[in-house]
């Protein structure tokens, strides 16, 4: 890889990486659930128009909405929301990989390989320690609920593989701005069933710069703009090569939120982050150490949101 595109992979990495930042100050004057709504209507329109719908059937383009786009990011907003804060919601989000080697050894009897499990059980150790540390900054509803959008992530994950078998390589692009398209009424719908119309009156009647700030950054610097990076130098290099890039995101998220936001980081949230960095690792370059070639179907990448 040049080193253009080495930087262009740092660049995908710091937008996606202050993406939970973005969220973090969205959610001081919107509605996690609103705020998840207006990201799907502002990636969507008008880029759904000009984009050509990706070759995956209506189906699976409703389920992947459903759960990938919708399910996720309503319980990652709202466990933000709910006290899990910016730099821990960054690297717990992270365990949607191994989220997603869990239900493709059940959904589509893939198999796990000695460093898939061993980096299992190191990230799952960082996770028990970053989960032992609640109260204060980080709420336990807050940290399980982010836990389940990751959950949500995985099982999305795996469906992708199965709605893109035989399918010919398509624009990543042009998948998210599709999915958010059709995510787009469901999330309204939940959003006002749950936050009701009054809310949506208030944030409107309320909104302020930051608000306006923080939905242009998460449309189109980290969704637009990172996933066009991304999937541009999906089309120049193997997914292998190109996906290590993805350790950097919470890397970049805790920096940015200790610099950004003022937040404390304690000794053992630290020491459980490194465990869960290096199961992280194993898993991605595990195969490396025994010359198996990992699979390279065409997923969401690691990112963030």
């Amino acid at each position: 890889m040049n080193r253009a595109d080495v930087g262009l992979g740092c660049i995908v990495a710091t937008l996606w990486g202050l993406d939970f930042i973005a969220i973090e100050l969205g959610l001081e004057g919107v509605p996690p659930l609103m705020l998840v709504a207006l990201r799907f209507f502002v990636v969507a329109f008008p880029a759904i128009f000009f984009l050509k719908r990706p070759p995956v059937e209506w189906k699976w383009l409703i389920t992947l909405a459903l759960t990938l786009n919708v399910l996720q990011f309503a319980l990652l907003f709202a466990g933000m929301k709910l006290g899990m804060p910016a730099g821990m919601a960054s690297l717990v989000h992270q365990s949607q990989a191994f989220f997603t080697l869990i239900f493709a050894v059940f959904i589509i009897s893939e198999r796990f390989r000695w460093f898939h499990l061993t980096g299992l059980i190191i990230a799952a150790a960082g996770m028990a320690v970053i989960g032992s540390e609640q109260g204060g900054a980080m709420t336990a509803i807050g940290f399980w609920v982010t836990l389940a959008a990751s959950a949500s992530w995985g099982v999305g994950n795996v469906l992708m593989r199965r709605a893109t078998l035989g399918v010919p390589r398509f624009s990543m692009l042009s998948l998210v701005v599709w999915s958010y398209g059709i995510s787009l009424l469901p999330m309204v719908v939940v959003s006002l069933s749950i936050e009701g119309a009054a809310a949506w009156q208030a944030a409107f009647s309320n909104i302020n710069l930051t608000s306006v700030g923080s939905i242009i950054y998460l449309s189109y610097f980290s969704s637009l703009g990172g996933y066009g990076l991304w999937g541009l130098l999906l089309s120049r290099y193997p997914a292998n090569i190109v996906s290590p890039f993805a350790l950097l995101v919470p890397i970049v998220g805790m920096t940015g939120a200790a610099l950004l936001l003022g937040e404390m980081f304690t000794l053992l949230q630290v020491a459980g982050a490194i465990l869960v960095m290096a199961g992280l690792a194993l898993n991605l370059f595990g195969g490396r150490l025994t010359g198996h070639k990992q699979a390279e179907p065409q997923t969401l990448p690691i990112k963030p949101a």
